[in-house]
């Protein structure tokens, strides 16, 4: 199921693609017209519930495709304005370094990390499918891009065992780490440049987990201008989804709707010659098999 979040005549709202059509169903609309009051009110909660949200999303379309008024409870894309899958974590979005063997060498290391590289952007960074976004001239001449698969968790976990990790995923979106580099080499830590407001555009869906059975087989595509910048594939991810989601929790307790990016491909445009960074009028489009394509516009 394609899951989505969207700003409508001033409210934020959610609710899953329409197949077959560029619409969303108003899955609130829809539950308030059936009754259904337990029905949660937002993403994060409808994300705690896992695939039992799923099935009630399902009862919801099912009926109401048989009621003579379903055209109401239907927005076309082209009327609302899309927001993040999960509009605001519960905390930092954790991302992932270093975890594409061919990024690791554009980037000048020698070698692989021996251990996972995390570091988090502040929820401020989050931004939608669709979205102008700020180039930062005022801070930086090197804006940087960085297509990702991204996991959305589903339920608490701390101390989560690898061969249990995929039972806290929700699903998987697309996100963008836009990198200010400059200030990543001038701070000499990763939060600063990583973090600029707008610079984690994700979307622009949420695609549930039992769509994508085998997330470690999907293309992924970063065109700037149309030009393809990095064409990777998931498989060639050095630590896994598992993997990652069982470090991490060692450390940090994870909560339905955190959001881990998994890491880029090669291709980044510090790693051109000569390094080519994002300038005004850029649109960066990045696109992951079985979910979509998320674009953004820099100005």
């Amino acid at each position: 199921m394609k899951l989505l979040s969207f700003r409508y005549e001033g409210r934020t709202l959610f609710g899953t693609k329409v197949k077959r059509e560029e619409a969303v169903w108003d899955v609130l609309a829809m539950a308030e017209a059936q009754d259904q009051n337990d029905f949660p009110k937002t993403m994060i909660e409808a994300v705690s519930l896992g695939m039992d949200f799923v099935e009630m999303v399902r009862k919801l379309v099912e009926k109401t495709e048989a009621e003579d008024n379903a055209e109401q409870f239907k927005h076309a894309f082209t009327e609302v304005e899309w927001l993040a899958p999960i509009p605001r974590t519960p905390k930092n979005v954790i991302c992932v370094g270093k975890n594409y063997a061919e990024h690791v060498t554009e980037m000048g290391d020698e070698a692989p990390p021996e251990k996972v590289v995390v570091f988090t952007k502040a929820p401020t960074a989050i931004a939608g499918d669709e979205q102008t976004l700020s180039i930062h001239s005022d801070v930086t001449d090197s804006l940087d891009y960085e297509g990702e698969l991204a996991v959305v968790i589903g339920k608490n976990g701390k101390n989560i065992p690898k061969q249990l990790a995929y039972d806290y995923v929700f699903g998987y979106t697309i996100a963008n780490d836009i990198t200010a580099r400059n200030v990543q080499t001038d701070h000499k830590q990763f939060f600063l440049g990583k973090t600029l407001d707008g610079s984690c555009p994700m979307g622009p869906y949420v695609v549930t987990k039992d769509e994508i059975p085998n997330p470690h087989n999907l293309s992924i595509v970063t065109k700037v201008n149309d030009e393809v910048r990095q064409n990777g594939n998931t498989s060639s991810m050095m630590l896994k989804i598992d993997e990652l989601i069982a470090e991490i929790s060692k450390y940090v307790t994870l909560e339905a709707g955190d959001v881990i990016l998994t890491g880029t491909p090669a291709g980044v445009g510090k790693g051109m010659t000569p390094p080519t960074f994002l300038k005004k009028g850029d649109t960066v489009k990045v696109s992951i098999e079985g979910i979509g394509t998320l674009v953004n516009r820099f100005e």
